[in-house]
């Protein structure tokens, strides 16, 4: 099944479909949201600040990927955070999840990345399994390295 996944613009109907998918995610994990309608005004002044590109999927749309971009430290490209990925639970289990995914990786290769990173917690065992499928590892320099780990805090 192929299924369509394209590049968000800061048009309000796009910023507006970004906005109720990333509010559907933390509401579905019962995480404090801003309004969807608050959601689309901050990720239309991101798309609009060129460091952030959003991918849409299916004709929904029914699945998100932020992706942000910086100057990476260690080579002359950019290192890609994929910051949120969401696919609803009606498309789950389909492909869409991995060909949003795909075109992601497409995309930050494009633009000129050369490393992507993701944050993804332990229960999340789907997720997990989607992006180690697609070559991401959570171990220092592959399966036999130390395990990474991501830390943050708020300021």
């Amino acid at each position: 099944m192929t299924h369509s996944v394209r590049r968000a613009t800061a048009t309000a109907a796009d910023t507006a479909a970004v906005g109720r998918l990333l509010y559907d995610f933390n509401r579905e994990f019962d995480e404090p949201t801003p309004a969807p309608a608050a959601l689309a005004e901050r990720m239309r002044e991101l798309i609009d600040g060129g460091d952030t590109v959003v991918m849409l999927g299916g004709d929904g749309p029914d699945a998100v990927a932020v992706l942000r971009f910086r100057p990476a430290i260690w080579s002359s490209g950019l290192e890609c955070y994929l910051a949120e990925m969401y696919v609803t639970p009606g498309r789950r289990g389909q492909g869409l999840g991995r060909a949003v995914m795909e075109a992601s990786i497409r995309e930050a290769r494009d633009r000129g990345a050369d490393t992507m990173d993701i944050g993804v917690d332990e229960p999340d065992l789907v997720a997990r399994r989607l992006y180690e499928s697609l070559g991401f590892s959570n171990r220092t320099g592959g399966s036999d390295g130390d395990l990474m780990f991501v830390y943050e805090r708020e300021l």
